[in-house]
């Protein structure tokens, strides 16, 4: 993989409740700018519009700025931390982030958007029907905006995938030297989604990002749960 090429995909517009997404997307990507899309593209879709066209969105008192909260421990399978007003917690997909993921950002006012039920098959959902109307193989990532522990500011991450690798496992593998490598594993998808962010931005209203020159052989079948590390092996739970 010499080179990587990622573009914002414009055009998208407000999502409501039951909109086709897949369909959205592939329409915006038939031609030029956006398109027209190639086998083995990725393409990172922000949480908030599959959240959007899938009715994730719960009615809050606008006036009230913690009236989220109880929404908050409702999608928690565990509190992990509070501070203050920060909830750090685990949810029902394995996640560990602040406030279960729910986002009052970039929705309408009242309103706040919570976590796809199930994130890779939102993103199967979107690879099927781009698959089906536009004729291509392509890889999906759902991304969100997470934190990270001892590390300040956000970046965003993958919460599903669909046709391409979570984890690429080098293990077994040679590095540069020779030296045959012990223990490292690739979060491809999260970086395929931190790097997508840059073209989106926070504010610009760009939700889906297209990327281009990936490396061929991370295209398979894979699922979200290749990201998660499991509580067994986690040395700070």
């Amino acid at each position: 993989m010499g080179r990587l090429t990622i573009w914002g995909v414009e055009g998208i517009g407000e999502i409501t409740p039951q909109d086709q997404l897949g369909k959205i997307i592939s329409d915006a990507c038939r031609q030029e700018p956006n398109g027209p899309l190639q086998n083995n593209d990725v393409l990172v879709v922000t949480q908030k519009i599959v959240s959007k066209a899938e009715g994730r969105l719960v009615a809050i008192d606008a006036n009230d700025p913690l009236s989220h909260k109880q929404l908050v421990e409702d999608e928690a399978v565990r509190i992990v931390r509070r501070r203050g007003d920060l909830i750090i917690t685990e949810t029902k997909h394995g996640f560990v982030c602040a406030n279960s993921g729910i986002d009052l950002s970039n929705v309408e006012r009242g309103y706040a958007a919570l976590l796809p039920i199930d994130s890779d098959k939102s993103a199967r959902r979107i690879r099927d029907i781009i698959g089906a109307t536009l004729g291509v193989s392509v890889g999906v990532i759902i991304s969100d905006t997470f934190g990270r522990p001892w590390r300040k500011g956000l970046t965003d991450v993958a919460i599903g995938v669909a046709g391409v690798a979570g984890v690429v496992d080098l293990r077994g593998t040679p590095d540069s030297l020779g030296r045959i490598m012990q223990v490292t594993e690739v979060a491809v998808a999260d970086e395929l989604a931190s790097a997508a962010e840059l073209v989106m931005g926070k504010s610009s209203g760009v939700p889906v990002a297209i990327v281009r020159g990936v490396d061929e052989t991370w295209f398979r079948n894979s699922d979200i749960g290749e990201l998660v590390r499991p509580p067994q092996e986690d040395l700070f739970r």
